[in-house]
């Protein structure tokens, strides 16, 4: 079941006995176990009826013994297994997922990475229980996903300021969702949040930001990369250097790979590199251009050097914003 499927069954009171959710991503496994932990059973049922355990002080016994209670004054009873990567004995749930009881609402939370399907409580599971694995989005489904979000509040957001969170954030989806509150907090309904909205309320610059600095290399702007080079060293701890160096990093290897892929269909190509868009294939089409294959590769060796040197590496004084200034004047001279 996909996650979607999952909440619109536990609306609709469609319980099963075992959930377990896996995975790399922790949002939809916080959002599903939130939702069991707060909708399923009534304040007054919760008293005698819902037990919360925790993989690192709990043991397979004590929660077996507490899921095969019956509930009282309630048709069910929900036991919740948080963290559960952290239980030493979770394999000795398996006798209970082969035959679970009926009145049981087991759900199981194991986050942050996926579980080895290849033992035999996995397959179990994936017998006898919802099986959920939460993924990671790919960079260039993050913006999609944001503007997704903001409709279910009742409002909608432009292109480019769903890449500029999606750019600054990354894929770190209840970081995101945290800060995307900050604007349905902040905004009415039926607002169109714009790039501004963003500086306004989340404190991601519009104009001085990593990814505009890319973009003025990119396109090999001397002044615009200076100024935001400028703004970088005035700002230090909002921009550190291993971050920036970081972006950057990622932004110039695509470049590298876009060459080796030029006689590609634009397609493949976006696919290929992960871009969202034919827009953001232009602008790194254009960093091609200005950055032969020898010099792409001079660019990868200085982010490495200054990378190091941002880490105390051959560096003993040379304050964060000096080298970046630096590096700026290196990667386009």
């Amino acid at each position: 079941m996909t996650y979607k499927e999952i909440i619109k069954s536990l609306r609709d009171k469609q319980y099963r006995p075992v959930y377990f959710l896996h995975g790399a991503e922790s949002y939809y496994i916080d959002q599903i176990t939130h939702y069991v932990e707060s909708q399923v059973l009534s304040e007054g049922e919760r008293s005698f009826n819902q037990m919360v355990f925790y993989g690192k002080d709990s043991e397979a016994k004590t929660l077996i013994d507490t899921a095969c209670r019956y509930p009282m004054m309630s048709p069910y009873q929900v036991v919740i297994l948080k963290e559960a990567q952290d239980m030493k004995s979770l394999a000795n749930l398996l006798p209970y997922i082969e035959k679970p009881v009926p009145t049981t609402i087991l759900l199981i939370a194991y986050k942050h990475k996926k579980f080895d399907a290849r033992t035999k409580l996995a397959k179990s599971l994936k017998a006898n229980a919802v099986y959920f694995e939460s993924k990671p989005l790919y960079d260039n489904q993050v913006p999609d996903w944001i503007s997704d979000y903001l409709k279910s509040k009742k409002m909608s957001i432009d292109a480019s300021a769903s890449q500029l969170i999606a750019e600054y954030l990354g894929s770190n989806l209840s970081k995101i969702a945290n800060e995307l509150d900050k604007l349905t907090i902040n905004l009415p309904a039926g607002t169109a949040v714009t790039q501004q909205h963003i500086q306004d309320n989340i404190g991601i610059s519009k104009d001085y930001n990593v990814f505009e600095l890319q973009r003025a290399l990119g396109s090999r702007n001397v002044v615009k990369a200076n100024r935001i080079a400028n703004y970088f060293r005035a700002n230090a701890r909002k921009h550190p250097l291993v971050v920036v160096i970081g972006t950057l990093y990622n932004y110039f290897s695509k470049v590298y790979m876009l060459h080796y892929l030029r006689n590609s269909p634009d397609r493949e190509i976006s696919k290929s590199l992960k871009l969202r868009s034919d827009y953001f294939l232009r602008e790194y089409k254009l960093a091609a251009r200005n950055y032969r294959p020898a010099k792409v590769r001079q660019v990868i060796s200085l982010l490495s050097e200054y990378d190091l040197r941002s880490k105390g590496v051959n560096n003993d004084s040379t304050p964060e914003g000096e080298l970046l200034k630096e590096l700026v004047y290196k990667i386009l001279h």
